[in-house]
């Protein structure tokens, strides 16, 4: 199958001579990541059939989040987590999305940017919920940062998952929302608009925004209000999907959203001649899948500018489920509920491999033999090797 690795190993090369002086430490890293990902460069093992004999090598995983290869674990792991946070309620999915203005800004200052993002939205989400008018009570929810469209475009927004309903400010009583129906989504939308701007204005106050390039004429703190001005004229998209079905709806929704990356590489259908092709999804055309085909250095681009900051939280808890308070809070919501505590995890002080990991949250077996169906045991260690270095070109003219 066709991977992200391949482009970046047959045209990486040249991207990086092209556009070094533009390509930031984070970007750099992700690429060598991706490139050395489950193969030699990263070591890994040698393991044998005890049935038919088969041997195969194994390479270890990058472990970057930005990797198409390197989430499955990760995902199955943070689900069953997550599986003692679910409340017998109706839960809903609500998205809010940036203007292409406000987009242009974050791509140049993404950590505050973005950390405005989970800020604004967290606090409308909070804030209109509260209101007596619409809901009365302290809602919770897992928030989500997505950067890219289906075209991998730059298209910053935040995948909201909540429970419908919430505490009362008297802590005595679950307050439901109505039946299909969470919060008013222009009333949500006019004040995550209010928030986001109020708190670009005191970022830019304090000096912590750069303009370069085309937005240069920004850095004027008169051009830089009038924009905000005019961002807070229009409406901004905020949205709510039905509700799911259950909590089993909710984790399989979940483990879509949480640990994906800008584009899978069951996606990736074609490379040659300098080009790479895509499928992706037109949403202005009903969803219709098309294939989209990009100059392997475009495509290169569009994937780069999706990576995070070395340290940056994508995923982000807000009111009763935020960390400090979850455990607390979730216990008097069960309470509120009344529903049974989340059955207590086994006890087993014994480490568990990855393999067997992997095994009982996916049902994936890596130990099986592709040759007979018998069981690959580890029979050696593969050191790691340093990449092939590039070879030159001698001009013996």
């Amino acid at each position: 199958m066709l991977e992200v690795a391949d482009v970046f190993h047959r045209h990486g090369p040249e991207y990086r001579q092209a556009h070094g002086d533009h390509l930031g430490g984070t970007e750099r890293r992700v690429m060598a990541a991706i490139e050395a990902c489950r193969t030699a460069t990263l070591g890994g093992h040698a393991e044998q059939c005890t049935d038919c004999g088969f041997v195969r090598y194994a390479y270890d995983s990058c472990r970057d989040r930005h990797c198409p290869k390197c989430q499955g674990l990760a995902r199955a792991e943070w689900l069953e987590a997550r599986q003692a946070d679910l409340l017998p309620v109706p839960y809903f999915h609500v998205v809010f999305t940036v203007p292409a203005p406000v987009a242009d800004i974050a791509f140049y200052n993404k950590e505050v940017v973005y950390s405005i993002l989970f800020r604004a939205s967290a606090e409308a989400l909070r804030n209109v919920a509260a209101d007596e008018r619409y809901l009365g009570a302290e809602v919770g929810a897992i928030a989500v940062l997505h950067t890219w469209g289906q075209a991998l475009s730059h298209h910053p927004h935040i995948h909201c998952i909540i429970p419908g309903g919430g505490i009362s400010p008297d802590r005595t009583r679950w307050v439901p929302c109505l039946p299909g129906f969470f919060l008013p989504v222009r009333v949500l939308s006019r004040r995550f608009r209010d928030l986001f701007v109020q708190q670009m204005r005191t970022a830019f106050a304090n000096g912590e925004l750069c303009f370069p390039g085309a937005l240069a004429e920004l850095a004027d703190s008169a051009a830089f209000a009038a924009r905000l001005d005019k961002l807070g004229e229009i409406d901004w998209v905020v949205y709510a999907k039905p509700p799911f079905g259950g909590p089993e709806q909710v984790l399989g929704y979940l483990g879509r959203y949480t640990h994906r990356v800008a584009i899978a590489n069951s996606r990736l259908v074609g490379l040659a001649d300098g080009q790479v092709s895509f499928t992706w999804k037109d949403y202005r055309h009903e969803g219709k899948t098309k294939v989209m085909t990009l100059e392997a250095g475009e495509f290169i681009r569009r994937f780069l500018q999706h990576t995070v900051p070395d340290g940056f939280h994508r995923i982000r808890h807000v009111g009763f489920l935020a960390n400090r308070y979850r455990t607390e809070k979730l216990a008097l919501c069960r309470q509120l509920l009344a529903a049974p505590p989340p059955a207590a995890a086994p006890d087993d002080p014994s480490p568990q491999r990855w393999q067997d990991r992997l095994r009982e949250l996916t049902g994936q077996d890596v130990e099986v033999c592709p040759n007979c169906g018998g069981r690959m045991v580890t029979c050696g260690t593969l050191k790691p090797q340093p990449p092939p270095r590039p070879r030159m070109w001698c001009d013996s003219s």
